[in-house]
């Protein structure tokens, strides 16, 4: 496309590719050498893994696109993926190792770190080049060449972005405090943004991705971004997200089928009134 800086913004989907690769392979020989063999801190590094692509590319994009759009980019890309791995780290903090990875490598063939590089670390960094596409091509480009240069998108990208990490921010710490009250042992989490979707936090990290999507649409290169929200939104909902934490869930809670009946997988609606007794 006539204007848009393709072979700076090429290099800039190599570095980080190759960022990206980095990250993980210390990733691992952390969870392999300081941690004994534990795995889920891979998903403290999800969320820094987004902020150092953002990062890396606001310093590679300088003078090939909007200031004020890289660094709102960045900014918000940082933002989430900070909050998201502060969240999950202190989650973890003196729990035992995620059942997924321990089913995973106990079922492992051959060498279980080649294993853990292949399955956990390596698929988690090809999905997260993908997903992060808007982050960096969002960042090059000047004007708006689909919109006439109005940056209209970026309205309703930043208004997407906050309505997610507020759902997201505030589901979470409902559900923390929640699992850390006694008298609500054994019981299902149905109170607050719970009451509305199953999983705000999944819909609010959806709503993150696709208003940074907005963000990169004043150029035709950045309407790649479709894919990559399209494909977290099918992970957090479908695939190892909702899917995955309710098949888990439903056989410990004994009220939770009547919860799955009443509440919205993943839009927020309002809960279905007799729920239980059809």
């Amino acid at each position: 496309m006539t204007g848009f800086p393709w072979p700076a913004a090429w290099a800039n989907l190599w570095v980080s590719a190759v960022v990206v690769l980095v990250l993980m392979l210390v990733a691992l020989v952390v969870a392999v050498v300081v941690r004994g063999g534990r795995h889920d801190g891979v998903d403290v590094v999800w969320g820094l893994g987004f902020a150092l692509i953002a990062v890396t590319t606001l310093l590679l994009s300088a003078g090939q696109g909007d200031t004020w759009r890289r660094w709102l980019i960045t900014a918000l890309t940082v933002i989430w993926g900070l909050r998201l791995a502060w969240h999950i780290q202190r989650r973890n903090r003196g729990k035992d190792e995620d059942p997924r990875y321990v089913r995973m490598l106990a079922a492992a063939p051959g060498n279980p770190t080649a294993y853990a590089f292949r399955k956990i670390y390596l698929t988690q960094g090809v999905i997260m080049w993908l997903v992060s596409l808007p982050v960096q091509l969002g960042q090059y480009g000047l004007g708006d060449t689909l919109l006439g240069g109005t940056g209209i998108a970026a309205i309703p990208g930043v208004l997407l972005w906050a309505v997610g990490f507020v759902f997201e921010t505030v589901g979470d710490a409902q559900l923390t405090r929640f699992r850390n009250d006694p008298a609500t042992e054994g019981e299902v989490m149905d109170r607050g943004l719970w009451r509305y979707t199953r999983h705000p936090n999944y819909f609010g990290d959806a709503c993150v991705w696709w208003g940074l999507t907005l963000l990169a649409f004043h150029h035709l290169p950045g309407l790649a971004g479709i894919v990559s929200a399209a494909v977290m939104t099918f992970l957090l909902a479908k695939g190892t997200g909702a899917a995955l934490l309710e098949s888990s869930i439903g056989e410990r809670r004994p009220g939770y089928a009547a919860y799955v009946k009443r509440t919205s997988g993943f839009i927020p609606l309002p809960p279905k009134k007799r729920a239980e007794a059809r």
